[in-house]
């Protein structure tokens, strides 16, 4: 008997996929991620006898029991060190209407005294401070740490939660900050119930940090 070599049948999907050009991951990663809807929060922490925020496009859900949360973070971010180091942190996912905040909490910052009082903090008593006016809240306390090259990971175990009545939010898509659903004041201008005088505002530019 001769043998017959076997060829397997390809169909024209998988030699579409195998003909493809070879796509530079390194390259093109960042252009992709600017293409990945992510939600924006801002978390604040606790270092020596300071209070900190800083912006993150980087938190998901890991598990709902035990409730836990996945927090990323670029370790070259000026007070990443400082929140790896925290215990306690809160997680606040802004709402639309907050950009201001991404904005001022983008690289890390500092939260006075007069911030704490009136910027609409709660929560001190927890080491866990959010935001009144976040679409969602979470007071965490750290589980775990892993460092891989430039970044960090945190699995946070989440203590507490608090979710507002808010129909929008913020997220953070090809490079800018954007709107998702609508803000308590377009809600009422749309039904006539309480107009409201707004200025436009440009959408601010995702910060690009250099490496």
């Amino acid at each position: 008997m001769i043998a017959v070599p076997q060829r397997p049948v390809e169909f024209p999907r998988q030699r579409a996929r195998r003909d493809a050009p070879a796509i530079g991951a390194a390259a093109d990663f960042p252009e992709a991620l600017r293409r990945l809807p992510r939600n924006v929060c801002v978390i604040a922490f606790e270092h020596g006898e300071r209070l900190f925020g800083l912006t993150a496009t980087s938190v998901s859900p890991l598990s709902l029991d035990p409730a836990t949360l996945l927090v990323g973070v670029p370790r070259r971010w000026p007070v990443a060190q400082q929140f790896l180091a925290s215990r306690s942190f809160g997680v606040s996912a802004l709402a639309a209407d907050q950009d201001a905040l991404a904005e001022r909490f983008s690289a890390g910052a500092a939260i006075g005294e007069r911030e704490r009082r009136e910027g609409g903090w709660i929560g001190f008593e927890t080491a866990a401070p959010t935001l009144a006016d976040a679409t969602a809240a979470f007071a965490c306390e750290r589980d775990a740490v892993f460092e891989h090259r430039g970044g960090a990971v945190v699995i946070a175990r989440v203590l507490s939660v608090r979710a507002s009545s808010g129909s929008s939010a913020l997220v953070s898509w090809q490079g800018v900050y954007s709107q998702l659903g609508w803000t308590k004041d377009e809600i009422s201008r749309a039904t006539g119930q309480s107009p409201v005088r707004t200025k436009e505002r440009a959408v601010a530019p995702f910060p690009q940090r250099s490496s």
